[in-house]
């Protein structure tokens, strides 16, 4: 099965392209997403920690 998929995928031109592409969007997003965590404020962290035991607008109580 492995080998069929594997000569498949070589009929195909550009594939290589594909993972390059993925890479390169799992770097951006985890470069952005590590930037972002050591940039933001504490005083942010601490507003959006405390959201989920605010208990103001809740439809169950």
């Amino acid at each position: 099965m492995l080998k069929f998929i594997k000569n498949h995928m070589e009929s195909i031109e550009g594939i290589a392209t594909y993972p390059m592409i993925s890479l390169l969007i799992f770097f951006v997003f985890f470069t952005v997403l590590f930037w972002w965590v050591f940039t933001a404020t504490k005083q942010h962290i601490s507003e959006v920690s405390a959201i989920p035991l605010e208990d103001d607008n809740n439809p169950l109580n």
